[in-house]
C-alpha cells in the first residue's frame, strides 16, 4: 500500500484543463458503459503488483526456500487483497482532487462513469475479504493484524488526512506501504523480529524520494491539486535534501540484510552498488534547474523502480537456505 507510490504512471501532459471541459468530459463519461476493465483500474493494479512483488520476497527470506505453496498462495491472495481495498477507498476518498489533475482525471469515478457509493463498497469488500484469507486461509492473526493496520494507516491515517493537510505526508504514506512486505514475511515466521524490521526498514526508506522524484515532476499539478506535498510547499532544494537523507538512509539498511545472514553477497554487492548510485544521483539533482530538473526527477523516478525490482527479484534469489 504505496503513497501513491509506486504505484504512479510516468506521462506527460498539464493540468491546465478548465472546469468547463472537465465537466464535458465528464458527462461523455457518464454516457458510457461501465466494464469490468474499470473495477480492474480501481485497484490501481500498478501498486498491487509493486506491493506483491515485496510481499513475495518478504515471505521468502522468511521461508528461507521451504516454502508451503498453498500457504504462499493464500498469503498472496490475502495481502493483494487487502492492498486492492486500500486503492480503492484512495481512488473513492480522493475523487474530487482526481478530477483536478490530467492524470487522474479520468478515472471512472472522477469522470464520473461509477458511482462514489458503489466504489466504497467495493473497497471495503475488497479489504474484508483480503483480511478473512490472511486470517483463514494463511491461518496468520499476526499477518492479519498487520494488514488492518496497513489498511488503516493507508486509508485514514494517510488519505483522509495527512495528505490532505501536512507535507508529513509522504512519510505517514511511507508506514503503510512498507507493510506488504512484513505481511509476507510474518505469516511465515509469526513473529516480528530482526528481519522483519530491517525488510520494513527498507521499503520504509524507499519510498519518499521515490515519491518525491514524481511529485517534483509534476509539481504544479499537485499544487492545482491542493495537495501540500514537500515539494510544492517547501520547494525542490528542500526536497531534495531529504531525498538525500533516505537514500543514504538505505545503504546500510541493505547492509544489514546481508550481515544477520537473511541474503548472500549477491545481493550485499548489487545492492550497494544500487544503493550508492542512487546517492550520486540524488547529489547531482543539486546542480539541476529548470527543464534538467524535470529530467533530472524522471530518471530519480525510474532509477527508483529499477532498485525496487532488482532488489527484490535478487532477495528471494539470495535468499539463505535453512
Amino acid at each position: 500500500m504505496d503513497n501513491g507510490v509506486t504505484y504512479e504512471t510516468v506521462s506527460n501532459g498539464s493540468s491546465q484543463e478548465s472546469v468547463g471541459s472537465h465537466a464535458i468530459e465528464g458527462a461523455k463519461g457518464q454516457a458510457e458503459p461501465v466494464t469490468l476493465k474499470e473495477f480492474y483500474r480501481l485497484v490501481k493494479p500498478g501498486i498491487i503488483y509493486s506491493n506483491l512483488m515485496t510481499a513475495f520476497a518478504g515471505y521468502w527470506v522468511a521461508a528461507r526456500w521451504d516454502v508451503d505453496w498453498l500457504h504462499l498462495i493464500m498469503t498472496m491472495l490475502g495481502t493483494a487483497l487487502v492492498m486492492a481495498g486500500g486503492t480503492v477507498l484512495n481512488n473513492y476518498l480522493d475523487r474530487e482532487m482526481d478530477a483536478k489533475m490530467e492524470r487522474t482525471q479520468n478515472r471512472a469515478l472522477p469522470s464520473g462513469r461509477l458511482s462514489a457509493n458503489l466504489v466504497l463498497w467495493y473497497g471495503i469488500i475488497l479489504g474484508t475479504i483480503g483480511l478473512g484469507v490472511l486470517y483463514f486461509g494463511a491461518h496468520s492473526p499476526l499477518a492479519t493484524l498487520i494488514g488492518l493496520l496497513g489498511l488503516f494507516l493507508y486509508v485514514w491515517l494517510y488519505t483522509a488526512w495527512f495528505k490532505r493537510t501536512s507535507v508529513w505526508s509522504t512519510f505517514v504514506g511511507a508506514f503503510s506501504g512498507a507493510t506488504p512486505p512484513v505481511i509476507g514475511y510474518c505469516a511465515v515466521s509469526g513473529t516480528v523480529d530482526l528481519g522483519a524490521i530491517l525488510i520494513f526498514a527498507f521499503l520504509f526508506l524507499w519510498q519518499p524520494p521515490h515519491f518525491w522524484a514524481l511529485g517534483i515532476r509534476r509539481m504544479e499539478e499537485y499544487r492545482a491539486a491542493g495537495f501540500p506535498l514537500l515539494p510544492v510547499v517547501k520547494g525542490s532544494y528542500v526536497t531534495k535534501i531529504s531525498m538525500v537523507r533516505y537514500v543514504v538512509l538505505l545503504v546500510p539498511v541493505t547492509v544489514m540484510l546481508s550481515a544477520y545472514g537473511y541474503v548472500g553477497y549477491i545481493f550485499l554487492f548489487v545492492s550497494t552498488i544500487l544503493g550508492l548510485t542512487w546517492v550520486f544521483m540524488s547529489i547531482k539533482g543539486f546542480k539541476a534547474t529548470g527543464e534538467a530538473e524535470i529530467v533530472w526527477a524522471k530518471r530519480m523516478f525510474l532509477f527508483s523502480l529499477l532498485y525496487l525490482t532488482l532488489l527484490s527479484i535478487l532477495m528471494v534469489i539470495d535468499t539463505v537456505k535453512i
